[in-house]
Order: C-alpha cells, then sequence, then structure tokens
C-alpha cells in the first residue's frame, strides 16, 4: 500500500478491525503493512475520528470496534474496476442502461470511484458494445429474490408458471435450488399440486425456468429439502421431464456414443441392446427437439410423440428442399 496515504491506511485499519474483532496490534500491522507503533499510530487517527475502538490488554488482548460503526466504503484499484465492468458487460447485456437494476448498481459504483479511475471505467463501458447473448433469459430480480429466500427458509411457494407453448397452470412447490444453466435461470423443485396445464405433478421433481414464472407467493408451510441434493446434476436429470408433449427416440448406436451428442436436456438414455439406445423424455418445444435430434450421427426413429414426428418430417423436408432434392 502507497505509505504517502494515511487516508487509505486508516480505512484498511477500520477493515481489518471489523473482519476480526481482537485483532492484537502485532496482526494489525502485519494486515497494514507497517510497524506496531505506526499500527497503533492509525487506531489513535480512528479514535480522533469518532471511531469507538476499544482495547483490551493482557495476553488474550486485542481491538475490537464498539456496536454502530458503519461499514467502510468500497475501494477498488484500477484494475478491479476495470475487471468488474469487464465481467459486468460480459454477463449482463443491460448494464449500461441506468434504468435497469445492473446498469443501476453499476452507475452506483462508478460514481464512488476516484476520478482517474472512474474516467478509465466509463470509457470502457461507453465504448464496448456487447453481443447479446441470444439462449440467454434473465428473470425479475423480485421474483428471483423470493425465490432464493424460500428455499433459504424451505418455505413453500405458490406460483403461474407459463411453458414455452403457451400452457400456463398454478402450481405450489418445494423450492430446492436456484441453478443457473447456459444464462438460463431455473427453480429445482417438488411439485406438490398444480391446476390447469397437463397431467398430475404432486411429488414430481421438476425444473421450471425462473423468467417464465410469474405471481410468486411465499407460503407459510414448511417441508423439508434431500439431504443428499446435488442441484447442477439433479437439473440436468429433469429438463426434459414434465413437459406438454412425450417423446421416446430408438437410436441405432450404443449407449456411450448416443451420450456423447445428446444433452441430457433430451431426457434419460437407456440400452435396448449393444447397438441400441432409447431416449425417453418431454418437451414443450417440438421443433427445438427435433432439431437436436439431427445431429445424432446414426439412425434413429421417432417411435413416440405426434408432435416431435410432425415437425421431424418438416425438418427432414426443409433439409431435402434445401439440397436441391425433389
Amino acid at each position: 500500500m502507497d505509505e504517502s496515504n494515511p487516508t487509505a491506511r486508516a480505512l484498511l485499519c477500520l477493515q481489518l478491525l471489523q473482519d476480526q474483532p481482537g485483532i492484537t496490534a502485532d496482526r494489525l500491522a502485519r494486515g497494514l503493512g507497517c510497524s506496531t507503533r505506526a499500527a497503533r499510530r492509525y487506531v489513535a487517527i480512528l479514535r480522533e475520528a469518532g471511531m469507538p475502538v476499544h482495547s483490551t490488554r493482557g495476553p488474550y488482548g486485542g481491538y475490537r470496534l464498539g456496536s454502530g460503526v458503519r461499514v467502510p466504503p468500497v475501494m477498488f484499484s484500477a484494475t478491479e474496476a476495470l475487471g468488474l465492468v469487464m465481467a459486468v458487460l460480459d454477463g449482463h447485456h443491460d448494464a449500461g442502461d441506468e434504468s435497469e437494476p445492473v446498469g443501476a448498481a453499476l452507475g452506483k459504483v462508478v460514481r464512488a470511484l476516484p476520478a482517474g479511475v472512474a474516467d478509465q471505467v466509463q470509457a470502457i463501458r461507453q465504448t464496448t458494445a456487447p453481443a447479446p447473448d441470444r439462449g440467454a433469459a434473465r428473470p425479475d430480480p423480485a421474483t428471483t429474490i423470493v425465490l432464493v429466500q424460500a428455499c433459504s427458509q424451505e418455505r413453500r411457494v405458490r406460483m403461474r408458471y407459463r411453458s414455452e407453448a403457451g400452457k400456463e397452470w398454478l402450481t405450489v412447490v418445494d423450492p430446492w435450488a436456484v441453478v443457473v444453466r447456459h444464462g438460463r435461470w431455473y427453480l429445482l423443485c417438488r411439485a406438490r399440486s398444480r391446476t390447469g396445464g397437463r397431467g398430475s405433478t404432486d411429488g414430481t421433481v421438476r425444473a421450471y425456468r425462473l423468467d417464465r414464472m410469474r405471481d410468486v407467493e411465499p407460503l407459510d408451510e414448511p417441508f423439508e429439502r434431500p439431504a443428499d441434493l446435488d442441484p447442477v446434476a439433479m437439473l440436468e436429470t429433469h429438463l426434459a421431464v414434465g413437459w406438454e408433449y412425450d417423446v421416446e427416440v430408438v437410436i441405432d448406436a450404443p449407449v456411450e456414443n448416443a451420450r456423447r451428442y445428446l444433452s441430457p436436456a433430451l431426457g434419460r438414455l437407456d440400452p435396448l441392446g449393444p447397438e441400441t439406445t432409447r431416449l425417453t423424455g418431454s418437451t414443450s418445444n417440438p421443433y427445438w427437439y427435433a432439431e437436436q435430434l439431427a445431429v445424432i450421427p446414426a439412425a434413429f426413429r421417432v417411435v413416440r410423440g405426434p408432435e416431435v414426428q410432425h415437425t421431424a418430417r418438416e425438418l427432414g423436408r426443409r433439409m431435402l428442399a434445401a439440397a436441391g432434392a425433389s
């Protein structure tokens, strides 16, 4: 740290006192990168500024702050500030719009920076044009907060959900975890009841997208999360479960080969024999599902699911027409 900047050292001293109640003068000096005598001088500076810094003598003594002390201002180096802005721009493409939550938060950070650093940050912010991730779907922050709190408190929620196909239903779920996967936010949960839509869901594990939820309401009903829950692994398993259209596909390839080309989000793969695999799943978007099947470098047949069969025929006709076939 720059020894010519006593204000920065005093702020770091305050942060160390907050983070390590009872810190000794020696440890404080090591944290500040100065002598023990200098560390005591920075403690004196804080006391002169009105900070309630208390000290205890003896082998177990040290410094600690009294109650009511405000958190010191956040301080960034130029590298840290630019790194933060670049990360936000990469992950949130509304970072330049101060009417949006991320843009507003970033604006506050920029305004709190020293002028020299803020100028560099603003230059990056104004001249960078991030390409949007078309697959990303960011949910309403208010909805996300409600669901994260419900997961943490193990309280059920009631919500209205709209599928990609336009079907809508009201459901009550046990929210286990919020998982971010490839720019999309999912709620991994156990469905308890459902009004509207298709089929019974009581007790079934589901993966619902947060951007398709509305009217999310926490309930005063506790639940118990599975003790061995692995949210990411379970999400992959259940992304293809419970949607409008059931699908079954037979693939002329060993199951190990099929796994190389098919995402777990398409459904479950089971061997039918040494050279044949069955894929079972469901989807709310038959056209997308048929497109994913087209990457399989082996013969396959959609043996169940008229919606996917129809879209597979349509996709095949388009490919033949593109190749000039009659």
